[in-house]
């Protein structure tokens, strides 16, 4: 929404395009949502991640008066880390159990007179 007679000099940018009910024809805003629009809207809070972010004009101005939700409010997921040394952990463990376990394989294989695995 923009008003005119606006007085704080900022926007409040509301990304609602994951809120929304699939239809048929058409999609559908829950009333749950649009009561969520309109807290968000009351409130005006300085940003709710990935949802909602007040900006201030001049920043407006810095991208030539750009009104694109996603240049003010990410919807980008970020990604977990990955701690490499947990992942070494991991591998060691499996790497440990599949010795044990084609040990075990192996003795089986040689009670029936086969070959072992290498």
């Amino acid at each position: 929404m923009l008003k005119k007679c606006k007085q704080p000099d900022d926007v409040l940018f509301i990304n609602a395009a994951e809120h929304f009910e699939k239809g048929k024809r058409q999609n559908q805003i829950s009333q749950a949502h649009i009561d969520q629009i309109i807290d968000t809207y009351r409130q005006r809070p300085n940003e709710i991640p990935r949802y909602a972010r007040r900006v201030r004009m001049d920043e407006i101005v810095k991208n030539d008066f750009n009104l694109n939700i996603s240049r003010y409010v990410s919807t980008a997921e970020t990604e977990t880390e990955i701690s490499l040394d947990m992942v070494h952990a991991d591998l060691v463990a499996i790497e440990q159990q599949l010795a044990v376990a084609k040990k075990r394989h192996n003795a089986f294989l040689d009670e029936l007179g086969l070959a072992p695995l290498p």
